[in-house]
């Protein structure tokens, strides 16, 4: 039976046995894209560079996530990361970072949830020690500071739901850290900086290197937990 196509093909493919005909027509009013294999890289992406430096090398390393714009101008808009590029001037792990940034990229491009990577990626440790970044806060390994780079680039695109504090729970810990700080500063007859005190432990619960005793409860300056509730 002949099917009477009335608006414009967009796209097409060839059917195979045991799949749908209705796969072969794409209708231009009602199609919604989704990122998929077949999706074909467009001549520019938008991109982000990330900087990360750690104690493990003495030069950087710059992560670069290009996103592809699905459904532009619509309602169904979506960016989402299509691949990923890492580059130092260090060869100490040249292979091995080719071979992460063309499985990740693969990845993204497959389609569907990405966001997995990125607690794949942070669970690697190094059996030679991780190393603090700036700010206190704990990375496990050098992979694992790539998957956070990651994560902070899906949260920016908004593929990754923020879960920070919120603004009451924000001023809490606010008034707690300055509260340490001028316990300190009484103490020590100066001005603390704005890092976490040198002596702070591991928070369990983000990884920042902020926990001190205050009030007699081990308390997070970072993300506000306490071992008192």
């Amino acid at each position: 039976m002949a099917t009477k196509i009335n608006s414009k093909i967009v796209s097409f493919k060839v059917v195979k046995e045991d799949e749908p005909e209705a796969a072969a027509v794409v209708d231009a009013a009602n199609a919604v894209e989704h990122l998929h294999e077949e999706t074909e890289r467009p001549e520019s992406l938008l991109g982000s560079t990330y900087k990360v430096k750690t104690p493990l090398s003495e030069h950087a390393l710059y992560i670069t996530i290009n996103d592809i714009v699905l459904n532009p101008g619509t309602d169904h808009e979506l960016r989402r990361p299509f691949e990923i590029f890492i580059n130092s001037k260090s060869m100490d792990n040249f292979q091995w970072v080719v071979a992460l940034t063309r499985v990740i990229s693969a990845v993204f491009r497959k389609g569907g949830d990405s966001c997995f990577l990125v607690e794949e990626l942070k669970a690697v440790f190094d059996p030679k020690g991780g190393y603090f970044k700036k700010g206190g806060k704990y990375m496990p390994s050098l992979v694992a500071e790539i998957g956070d780079a990651i994560e902070s680039h899906m949260k920016m695109i908004g593929l990754i739901k923020e879960e920070g504090l919120d603004e009451h729970q924000q001023k809490l810990v606010d008034a707690k850290r300055a509260e340490y700080d001028a316990q300190q500063a009484k103490a020590d007859g100066k001005k603390e900086s704005g890092e976490f005190p040198a002596g702070a432990q591991l928070c369990a619960k983000c990884s920042t290197q902020a926990v001190v005793m205050m009030d007699g409860c081990m308390t997070c300056l970072s993300c506000g937990d306490s071992k008192c509730g």
